[in-house]
């Protein structure tokens, strides 16, 4: 490697990381480093502000569409001061309690759980090296599918509490499985790669289990199938905020370590190099991804694609390139496009609803597709 490649090398990685440059290390050009961080700062308001009426939009819609329609600028007027409404008339008592207490707390926990997968998948993307990545691939959604199997055929009648708190468990403990496993190999594979097949085999593994189960209680099927199916018809207040806290603490420390996420992409020896413990950082920000995702499978069930859609939809229309700058992104966007398949779930047949897994999956089997055969060639 040349002097002047050195030079580029290493304030690149200094930048990364927010530590000052020496007086002898600053060259007088731009680093294509430097550049590609100027641009990403340049784009992020822009980004961020977009994302924003967008999520501002799709949670009106949520909130208006339905057998009882109600227009997006009363729903304003009954939040907004009346000096910014011009004194516009105010929803009626029942039109406040459709919006408040049935579609609210459905639409604010489709956000959160859009925005907890699809800071997951751009974690695990980052973290893995691997663009086809999502938030189930250290077995979380095995692990929360048989949790909540054991759940329903053990408890006679679980209540509304249960369910998410036997899936949030089985996720938790099938991710520390996979960690477990992952981290006792003694060949020269390197830990992601340990890792990623340790997930395959828990996968496999909680999948065989979880079907056992269900074969012995054919009676339970139809729980079971539509908390995998994934849905927000048991959304409620009390839900939103038992999962409020899982997604603070997995975001605040996914935001937290972007920097360090941005290290780790160029490889462990570089981290190493700048005194990054690559292992520790891995190994805590899969820990946050999976409370997220947990958090997540508990409140929404098995929802797929979003960890995939996401992170690569805004890659390709934005050009992100940091995972620093892409998560906040991810969030805006996740819970975006979440409430709008919630919302395409729940009013395409009406009265019936389709799962929301399955609108999800309409939408990212083919782009899956997409992103395989622009990463992998096929």
């Amino acid at each position: 490697m040349s002097t002047l490649q050195e030079v580029y090398q290493r304030t690149f990685l200094r930048q990364l990381v927010s530590r000052p440059l020496s007086g002898s290390e600053v060259p007088a050009l731009q680093t294509s480093g430097a550049e590609a961080r100027a641009g990403y700062d340049r784009l992020r308001p822009v980004a961020l502000t977009g994302l924003v009426v967008l999520l501002v939009v799709v949670i009106l819609v949520g909130l208006g569409v339905g057998p009882i329609p109600i227009p997006a600028w009363r729903i304003a007027a009954d939040v907004l001061p009346d000096g910014l409404t011009g004194h516009l008339p105010r929803l009626s008592e029942r039109d406040q309690a459709v919006v408040w207490q049935l579609r609210a707390p459905r639409v604010i926990i489709a956000g959160l759980v859009g925005a907890a997968l699809a800071m997951a998948g751009a974690t695990y993307q980052a973290v893995f090296a691997n663009p086809l990545a999502d938030p189930y691939l250290l077995g979380v959604a095995a692990g929360a599918g048989l949790g909540v199997t054991v759940a329903v055929v053990t408890v006679n009648s679980p209540t509304s509490a249960t369910i998410p708190l036997a899936a949030f468990a089985g996720a938790g403990l099938a991710s520390a499985l996979t960690v477990a496993l992952g981290r006792s190999r003694r060949g020269g594979l390197p830990a992601p790669a340990s890792l990623l097949l340790a997930g395959v085999s828990v996968t496999a593994l909680l999948t065989a289990a979880q079907t056992l189960l269900q074969h012995q209680h054919v009676d339970q099927l139809q729980r079971i199938y539509s908390f995998i199916l994934g849905g927000f018809g048991g959304a409620s207040w009390p839900l939103a905020g038992m999962l409020a806290p899982y997604l603070a603490v997995g975001a605040g420390v996914l935001l937290a370590c972007g920097r360090l996420l941005d290290v780790l992409a160029l490889g462990d020896d570089q981290a190493r190099c700048l005194g990054v413990p690559a292992r520790r950082v891995r190994l805590l920000v899969i820990a946050a991804a999976t409370v997220l995702t947990g958090a997540a499978v508990a409140a929404g069930g098995l929802i797929g694609f979003i960890g995939i859609i996401v992170p690569h939809a805004l890659r390709l229309l934005l050009g992100v390139g940091s995972t620093r700058v892409l998560l906040p992104l991810c969030a805006l966007a996740g819970a975006a496009f979440t409430i709008a398949a919630d919302t395409a779930a729940r009013t395409t047949l009406s009265p019936a609803e389709i799962p929301i897994g399955v609108v999800t999956a309409l939408v990212g089997a083919p782009f899956f597709l997409l992103v395989l055969r622009r990463h992998v060639g096929v």
